[in-house]
Parts: structure tokens; sequence; C-alpha cells
């Protein structure tokens, strides 16, 4: 073990005993048999995205929390799309009747869907380039809509795409029948370079049950978060 590596296991178990110390007696106890998360959030895997920080969840069993490159709401099987099993699973079998799909500024994984799309390589190795393959096509129809404004810098094409890749998933579970019609499925950009606006850090709602316009969104959210409703496609 390299003297970086034991740092950082150290670091990981001082983590842990600090987070053990900060624990209540029954935290556990309500979870220990079983879960009923009200949401499940499927994010982004990026070490700058917090599923728990950005919701401020700190109660085991609120929240069920898969990540994958892109806040992808399918998997390949068979040649097929089908809804990813860490979607359906808490839906299917612990309750949960809401979904929230999580993109995020900045966004490598889009970012390396456009590269591929202007007539770049698949990033290596394997395992990564399959989920940016799968984001290609998500990318291209973006490219070719007239939402994505393609006359900016890349980095805000970029952003602009990351939206339409939530709007894109989120659309893709409203049309499984895998997934029961009764199911709220809510679409987020968590925002922390300040494109939408000022507050690093927001988690934008930029999609509700498929309704995308902000306007019409701003309808149906208590007043106090107005600012949280935004769009950079509309």
């Amino acid at each position: 073990m390299t003297g970086d590596t034991d740092d950082v296991l150290q670091e990981l178990l001082a983590g842990n005993e600090a987070h053990l110390e900060r624990l209540s007696e029954g935290h556990f106890a309500d979870v220990q048999e079983a879960q009923h998360p009200s949401v499940v959030s499927i994010c982004c895997s990026d070490s700058r995205v917090s599923q728990e920080g950005m919701w401020d969840v700190e109660e085991p069993g609120t929240i069920f929390t898969p990540s994958n490159i892109g806040n992808q709401t399918w998997d390949a099987h068979e040649g097929e799309r089908i809804v990813d099993g860490s979607l359906l699973y808490p839906i299917h079998h612990a309750g949960t009747e809401a979904v929230a799909v999580v993109g995020h500024t900045g966004c490598g994984a889009v970012t390396a869907a456009y590269d591929v799309a202007a007539g770049g390589e698949l990033p290596e190795p394997e395992g990564v380039a399959k989920w940016v393959e799968l984001l290609v096509p998500v990318v291209e129809d973006g490219l070719e809509s007239d939402l994505v404004d393609r006359d900016v810098p890349e980095t805000d094409v970029v952003n602009q795409l990351v939206e339409y890749n939530v709007d894109h998933q989120a659309q893709f579970l409203r049309d499984s029948g895998d997934v029961p019609e009764d199911v709220a499925v809510y679409g987020f950009v968590y925002d922390f370079h300040g494109v939408y606006g000022e507050s690093k850090g927001r988690a934008y709602l930029v999609n509700l049950d498929g309704v995308t316009d902000p306007d019409e969104i701003a309808t149906q959210v208590p007043d106090a978060y107005d600012d949280a409703v935004a769009s950079l496609l509309y």
C-alpha cells in the first residue's frame, strides 16, 4: 500500500468514525427490516454532486439514490433499452411513488457524447464507452432540435444538452410500461456553476410530469420556490 493510498484509507476510516459518533442510538430503528423511500433519485455519477446533500437528507430510508454516467434512466439489454433496475426496484418493491431525474451543469458524460457527435472517439475503457454511446443519440437529437442554440460557446451548448437529456430520460420513464402511471416524474438540473441563476448548489426544476415550460411549471409549485424553476431551453 502506497503512502497516498494509505492516507485515503485513513481518511475513510476517520470519516466513518465521525459519522458513527453522530448517530443516535435509534438512528436505524425504523428501517432495519424494510425501506419505503418516498422518492428514487437517479443522478449522474460525479464527486461534486451529493445526492443526500442536495436534498438535505440525513435520515436513512428517505431517498433511494442510484447513480450512473449521465443520469440515464435506461440500460441496454439484448439490443433494447429497458428501464434501469435500480429505478424499478424501489417502485415495485418498496412503495416509492416518485422519481427525480437529476442532471448537473458541466456534465462530463454529456460533454463526451457531444464530442462523439462532433466526430470524436468514444472514451475508454469499454465500461465508460458503453454509457457515453447510449447518450450520443440523445445529444444528436438535441442538436437537431429547435430547443438547443448551437451558436453559443461549447460550454453553453453542453449545459443546454444536459437539460435536454434530463427531459429525454424523464420522458422515457413516462413512456415505459414498467413505470406505473401514478408514479410522478420530476426533472432537475443541479447547478454548481451559476448557469441558471446566482444560487450555486440549487437543483432547478426543469420538468414536472412532462411539463417543461417554466411558466407553466411555476403555476404548480408554491410561490416560495419560484426561483427553483428555470430552463435553458425556453
